[in-house]
């Protein structure tokens, strides 16, 4: 498979960005990559980069976007941070993705048993990972239940999930209103931002 250009991602719209991503999950999903000769999609690449999807996942080393998306080499932007937020310097490289390299998708991608998320429902405090679960603290208040003090930490773990799912909708209500380059693009239909879940323990990504 030869990497993208800039006709070939000219012709990709936002819906058929998300569209291509879930064809490649599925494809993980059932052990059926797509064959690419990577060197050759390096010299595709060497003179120029166009995506078609920039994604916002966790550093978590069982969530790779390229491999559970099965996309190779110049098909995504990927940005990584425990926890998958956003601060000035991703919304930054946000923006360059989107706006000056073309891509037509922003996915922000939470997962399941998530680590950064565990900490901040425990008020983890270790150097500076404790400003970065500060960051995910307002996901964990935001979710109601249980309310009982002692089933809202990591040992459950359907809590923990349902933090990661509304730390995903609030990074792209961060994302929309902290970034008013990428806010005009959706609005005029050029991007589409949306959320979405990987489940580590069978390798599906849900979109919503």
């Amino acid at each position: 498979m030869k990497a993208y250009t800039k006709e070939t991602q000219s012709l990709i719209t936002p819906k058929g960005a998300i569209d291509l991503l879930k064809e490649g999950n599925l494809r993980f999903q059932k052990k059926k990559q797509v064959s690419r000769d990577l060197l050759e999609q390096i010299s595709d690449t060497t003179t120029g980069q166009f995506p078609f999807a920039t994604v916002l996942s966790c550093i978590d080393s069982r969530v790779s976007a390229e491999l559970i998306f099965d996309q190779g080499i110049g098909d995504i932007f990927s940005a990584r941070v425990a926890g998958n937020f956003v601060n000035e310097d991703i919304l930054g490289s946000m923006e360059f993705a989107c706006k000056l390299a073309g891509t037509k998708l922003i996915l922000v991608l939470g997962h399941t048993s998530c680590g950064a998320v565990k900490g901040a429902c425990d008020d983890a405090k270790l150097g500076n990972l404790t400003a970065l679960i500060n960051k995910i603290k307002p996901a964990v208040a935001a979710v109601p239940n249980p309310a009982d003090a002692s089933l809202r930490n990591s040992k459950n773990i359907d809590f923990v999930n349902e933090v990661a799912v509304k730390n995903v909708h609030m990074t792209i209500d961060t994302i929309r209103k902290e970034s008013e380059v990428l806010k005009e693009m959706e609005d005029k239909g050029e991007i589409l931002i949306v959320g979405g879940m990987y489940d580590i323990s069978n390798g599906k990504v849900i979109f919503f």
